[in-house]
């Protein structure tokens, strides 16, 4: 435990994708799918450890030609298959149980803060509740969240789910002190640069990930969250409750005998800024005054995710409200500006009905949970490491379009997974780009390891590209004529 990243995956290393996005898959550009109406563009990610790629390309599907998507989640923890849930739910919550600003803060809390609000952590217990009658139920399941089939995992590991969710609705904060395991995992990490942790901080904040266009994170975000778990703060609050989300297990060795300790094993060193915080179709955050970002990483984030939901919602892209200068008669005393009103069309849909204060009179999340509608959309979780067993039965012979491989399993891809793979598909790979204990000759060494791999599974050569600035390496696989 003694690496930066930890045992378990939280939050993706990298940007989120849209995985229809045509300059990134040149598969895609060749699908006729639209001639077989039951056709499904199918997509497989491997390790991606989040719905980072899921949501995007669910939001910005109306983007592209109509196409029923069905992802495949497989991952190599039970916690994350938890969370995927959470916040499949939370991201389909409709306007009448909250508004698209708390639905945005509250998304961007439990994503990546270690401590939460005291809200956070009750919708969390409420939810728990309702997701046991998921992992438990088919029949509930298919009525609360009918594009998520929970059929193919085991057993065994619905029972495990189950499990985490019971540890989610007790409402004790005893049974997960967030605070010690954060300072145990930096204690271990650091070692014995621990007692000058914040000069440690700044090193990897200005050596490190802002040669990574990674800039926009600011110094004092990311130093706070090395040395809090805080990485976003939407708004003024106490952030004093933990996220239990963010407990998993590990087994150690405890006087020769091998036990299951409940912890925090995440990630210590990069931050979860990368997935939502980065990049942003809205240049304007990225404007500069002084040689400075005049916004930070939380206001990216803040913008991203609630575009996200937008579009999800609507179906068209999300315009932010204007600045605009008041008229001499209704400028206030201070002469400031204001920003405009939401629009009646915006209001008309719901999404105001919850004020952005996030607070309601009627207690909305009192009433009974539903979903927003997803057509064309399915999302299948798959058992735990099962992508060797994969190839082996028929229904997933020639089934995937789309690959994703996160840098944490791209070892996974061998030849014998190939068969899975469409005739003509995708495969992506994640860089080491943001891993940050890696020198740079390290990254390329990554890279070089894995166009090797992906060769020895039969894709193309990528051709010249960057490893150093990609994020990911896309290859083209084209199984050959018998």
């Amino acid at each position: 435990m003694a690496n930066g990243f930890g045992t378990i995956t939280w939050w993706g290393f990298s940007p989120a994708l849209d995985l229809q996005d045509k300059d990134l898959l040149t598969a895609v550009n060749r699908m006729k799918i639209s001639e077989k109406e039951n056709d499904e563009l199918k997509i497989l990610l491997v390790g991606s450890g989040d719905l980072r790629h899921v949501l995007m390309t669910i939001a910005r599907s109306y983007r592209h030609q109509p196409r029923k998507l069905h992802f495949y989640i497989l991952e190599n923890a039970l916690e994350l298959y938890a969370r995927d849930l959470l916040f499949l739910a939370l991201s389909l919550e409709t306007p009448k149980r909250m508004g698209l600003q708390e639905k945005t803060e509250m998304f961007l809390e439990l994503f990546g803060n270690l401590l939460v609000r005291k809200q956070a952590c009750e919708y969390v217990e409420k939810m728990a509740n309702e997701f046991i009658k998921m992992v438990t139920d088919s029949d509930y399941l298919a009525q609360k969240l009918p594009m998520l089939d929970l059929s193919q995992l085991k057993f065994k590991e619905r029972d495990f789910l189950e499990g985490i969710f019971k540890f989610w609705r007790n409402p004790s904060s005893e049974v997960f002190d967030a605070e010690k395991h954060w300072d145990m995992r930096q204690r271990q990490y650091l070692g014995p640069r621990y007692d000058c942790r914040l000069n440690a901080y700044d090193w990897d904040y200005h050596m490190k990930l802002v040669n990574k266009e990674a800039d926009i994170i600011h110094k004092h975000e990311y130093k706070r969250w090395r040395s809090t778990g805080i990485a976003f703060e939407p708004r003024e609050a106490t952030y004093d409750i933990p996220n239990k989300t963010l407990a998993s297990g590990v087994v150690v060795n405890q006087g020769g005998e091998k036990v299951m300790r409940r912890g925090y094993w995440g990630d210590v060193l990069v931050g979860p800024y990368l997935a939502f915080g980065i990049q942003s179709e809205e240049k304007s955050f990225f404007k500069k005054s002084n040689n400075q970002y005049t916004k930070i990483s939380l206001q990216v984030a803040e913008f991203n995710i609630l575009s996200l939901f937008h579009e999800i919602a609507h179906k068209e892209k999300y315009s932010p409200p204007k600045i605009e200068e008041k008229s001499d008669d209704t400028k206030d005393s201070k002469g400031g500006v204001t920003i405009t009103e939401i629009t009646e069309e915006e209001k008309n849909s719901g999404e105001t009905d919850v004020k952005e204060s996030g607070e309601s009179p009627s207690n909305p999340l009192g009433q009974a949970y539903e979903c927003l509608p997803l057509e064309d959309v399915k999302i299948t979780f798959l058992p735990l490491n099962s992508l060797p067993d994969l190839s082996k039965k028929s229904k997933y012979k020639n089934c995937f379009h789309t690959v994703y491989f996160a840098n944490s399993l791209v070892h996974l891809l061998t030849p014998e997974v190939a068969p899975i793979f469409r005739d003509s598909a995708t495969v992506m790979i994640e860089t080491a780009r943001y891993m940050l204990e890696l020198k740079d000759e390290q990254e390329l060494e990554f890279a070089n390891k894995v166009v090797g791999l992906a060769k020895a599974a039969g894709c193309q050569d990528p051709g010249d590209f960057d490893a150093k600035s990609s994020n990911v390496i896309t290859f083209k696989y084209e199984r050959p004529s018998s």
